[in-house]
């Protein structure tokens, strides 16, 4: 089935805005490297990598099903962080945020009876709800440490990843 016009308009969108999200995540990223935070740092690495990939995987969406595949500019991320708890809060609403784009996504499926789509969104949606409640979990860990035990949450980031692995 050939995606409708609106349909590839708004996952060329979310392209876009999967690699925002990369490069959102890489600035954060870089912000915990420079205050000293090297767990929470890796952990925003490996955050820009699966947004990455979340990107790839539309773009390839896309080509596979001849859409126009159309690159966008991506702006600037926010630099000027000040605390590990800032950075975090930032992310757990930058995540709602995509919940929303997923969900207007799979109301556009809908709308067109597009099946096949809306089942590849499907990983998307599920995808985010693993995304929330991991910034809610290290939002948590980050105000119950406050900013003289981020290094016991630092520890405690570490042992979670290992797991997680």
């Amino acid at each position: 089935m050939a995606l409708s016009e609106q349909m590839a308009r708004k996952l060329n969108d979310q392209v876009t805005a999967e690699f925002y999200s990369a490069y959102y995540y890489l600035g954060m990223a870089v912000a915990f490297n420079a205050m000293g935070l090297k767990v929470f740092s890796e952990r925003f690495f490996e955050q820009y990598d699966e947004e990455i990939a979340h990107g790839m995987k539309l773009l390839r969406y896309l080509l596979d099903h001849k859409a126009p595949a159309e690159l966008q500019e991506i702006r600037r991320p926010p630099q000027d962080w000040q605390s590990a708890e800032q950075i975090i809060q930032a992310a757990r609403e930058h995540e709602t945020y995509v919940t929303g784009l997923i969900n207007a996504l799979v109301a556009q499926a809908e709308q067109d009876r597009d099946d096949e789509t809306h089942s590849f969104l499907q990983w998307y949606v599920d995808e985010q709800v693993e995304e929330e409640e991991s910034m809610e979990e290290l939002l948590d860990l980050v105000k119950s440490a406050g900013p003289a035990g981020l290094a016991a949450a630092e520890q405690q980031l570490a042992a979670m990843m290992s797991k997680d692995e």
